[in-house]
């Protein structure tokens, strides 16, 4: 708990300042007075005075300001940000996205050099090794030993393009989602109902071939105790070449086997050093799904990928690109009610993120920072008051009239913002309660 809390603290707290950094350097540049650049909202828990600024961090998290002079009232000062030019003040408001978006590359241009281990798998062709009962791929007719060509038109290669080709292609999607697949020889075409993954009632049920190898045995199983592979001396490495008898080709034949048993013991036959052991099992009951577990996980080989700095800096820049494009498809896809808004997460959510990237590892937590960071950018760019794109919005406006808005106008416009802001907050608090008392 404490070392998720931390993981949030910094995470949110180091991508509020690089945003108002950009805001700040801005306004240096086109000559306007800075005074306070604040980390957190509310009451200040400590402040230090540098030239002619105020530095603080608030009580509240959650964001930052820039309080620049002349912001909130005419002043007939060349160093007043009210004296500027419109296109300085939409550069100076723009300035705070466009960090985040800079700062998601450089993250991310990191992550691509130094490399990240992912499953081994996920860089080989898509062969279906296991398709879970009533799952989205059950329902579209992909079985064990399908080699999926295709999804929604887009031509996969590696494991890892399945998530994506479902996800671009269901957005906004209610027709039927065309699915291309090799099966002994023939090419077949399945169709199904897009997955409801934004709302994260659906699994894909998609499972890639896995030997039946031990690579983790759980010590404990919370809620139960000492695991039962552990009691019985299980080790990682141990290939499981018989249960009960019944051989065992794949993971999953021994994962089905085992669930069948009903809690009864169980005989192994596994292979250790080139010698056959047997070793005999009394399953427990998991907690939460009522099934029989040994307290034992599958061997996943991984491999780490890493770039030359140029190549790294190269996909860090298209990786962005085609998360923004993402982004505001499903953004799209909330305004048209194609996705649920029921998916869109708060302070809760992200700090759970973060906790679990930080227990990953620093390179998992830096890619978080960095998608983090690019929708704090996007979402700061929406044309709605208070927010930075808001203000563009306003400043575009009075470009146009060629003269100020009304400051009735404004205060009202402001009322506003505080008003949506304060209920999206809300909202999302809500969506992240009811999903931790869901998910318990």
């Amino acid at each position: 708990m404490m070392e998720t809390l931390l993981a949030f603290l910094v995470l949110i707290g180091f991508l509020i300042w690089f945003h108002e950094l950009g805001h700040f350097l801005f306004a240096k540049l086109f000559g306007v007075k800075v005074e306070v650049f604040s980390i957190g909202f509310g009451p200040r828990l400590f402040a230090k005075r540098m030239g002619e600024t105020l530095y603080q961090v608030a009580v509240v998290p959650l964001g930052g300001y820039v309080k620049l002079y002349g912001e909130e009232e005419k002043v007939s000062d060349p160093r007043a940000f009210s004296s500027k030019p419109n296109w300085q003040k939409i550069l100076i408001a723009f300035a705070g996205p466009l960090f985040n978006i800079v700062l998601t590359i450089l993250l991310l241009t990191v992550v691509f050099w130094a490399g990240v281990e992912v499953p081994k798998y996920m860089k080989e062709p898509p062969v279906v090794g296991y398709v879970e009962k009533d799952s989205w791929a059950f329902k579209a007719g992909i079985k064990p030993g399908d080699r999926i060509v295709a999804i929604g038109g887009f031509k996969l290669q590696k494991w890892e393009d399945i998530r994506k080709a479902v996800l671009e292609s269901s957005l906004g999607n209610r027709e039927k989602l065309l699915i291309v697949v090799e099966r002994g020889g023939k090419t077949l075409t399945l169709s199904v109902n897009p997955p409801e993954l934004e709302t994260g009632r659906e699994s894909l049920g998609l499972n890639p071939p896995l030997p039946p190898v031990i690579g983790h045995v759980f010590e404990e199983i919370p809620g139960v105790g000492p695991s039962p592979a552990f009691q019985v001396g299980l080790k990682p490495g141990d290939r499981i070449v018989a249960i009960n008898g019944k051989p065992v080709r794949s993971w999953y034949d021994a994962v089905q086997i085992i669930r069948s048993s009903s809690g009864d013991p169980v005989k192994l036959t596994i292979e250790r050093n080139g010698e056959l052991l047997t070793k005999e099992v009394v399953p427990a009951l998991h907690p939460k799904t009522k099934k029989p577990v040994l307290g034992i996980a599958p061997k996943v080989e991984s491999v780490k990928e890493s770039h030359p700095l140029p190549e790294a800096l190269s996909n860090a820049v298209r990786r962005t690109g085609e998360m923004v494009a993402l982004t505001f498809k499903v953004l799209g896809g909330l305004i048209t009610g194609a996705i649920s808004v029921k998916t869109l997460g708060g302070p809760i959510a992200i700090a759970q993120f973060a906790g679990q990237a930080a227990q990953s590892g620093i390179v998992p937590y830096l890619s978080s920072m960095a998608f983090i960071s690019l929708q704090l950018g996007i979402f700061n760019l929406l044309p709605l008051p208070v927010l930075d794109g808001g203000l563009i919005l306003l400043f575009l406006i009075e470009t146009l009239r060629r003269k100020p808005l009304p400051e009735k106008f404004k205060e009202y416009w402001q009322k506003v913002g505080f008003a949506l802001i304060i209920s999206l907050m809300v909202f999302v608090v809500i969506n992240d309660i009811l999903r931790l008392i869901g998910n318990s």
